[in-house]
């Protein structure tokens, strides 16, 4: 069997099934992976920009040094995720300015497909700190949280 060629980018959209919810595990890094994400105006003006930013709904996060994690599904208004993206890292940016804000080109991200794959994603975003060396515990680190209460996907 030939080895598919690795892709230079991520795919764009999201794939809908219609009996299925749809949930997203989305990672966006920091350009050069310069660490500016973790502090506590950074966080605040992000969970600002989300809860405004409504075409998609962020569940849990996690801030990282140099990189984010979430959850996000479509709100009321069907609208694409990679534009979503691009609204909030914008408005992240004029309120902090674009010599701190700089945001890695593109993102990525991928549909959880099962109950045990958002389980097991869940997890890795609320252990990140921890395995990173940051903290001891998860509930130590500081820049996470669940904009939109968590709900039941199947």
């Amino acid at each position: 069997m030939s080895q598919l060629p690795q892709r230079s980018r991520p795919c764009k959209g999201v794939i809908k099934v219609d009996e299925r919810s749809t949930l997203v595990f989305v990672t966006v890094g920091t350009a050069l992976r310069i660490p500016w994400l973790a502090n506590p105006e950074v966080h605040s003006v992000l969970r600002d920009v989300w809860f405004r930013a409504n075409r998609w709904e962020t569940g849990i996060y996690v801030l990282m040094p140099d990189h984010l994690h979430l959850f996000a599904w479509p709100g009321e208004v069907e609208h694409s995720l990679d534009d979503w993206i691009r609204y909030w890292k914008s408005q992240a940016t004029k309120r902090l300015g674009p010599a701190l804000c700089r945001w890695q080109g593109v993102s990525f991200h991928h549909t959880i497909r099962s109950s045990e794959s958002a389980e097991a994603k869940r997890a890795y975003i609320v252990q990140n700190p921890v395995r990173c060396g940051l903290v001891a515990k998860p509930e130590d680190w500081p820049y996470q949280c669940e904009i939109f209460p968590r709900r039941e996907w199947w």
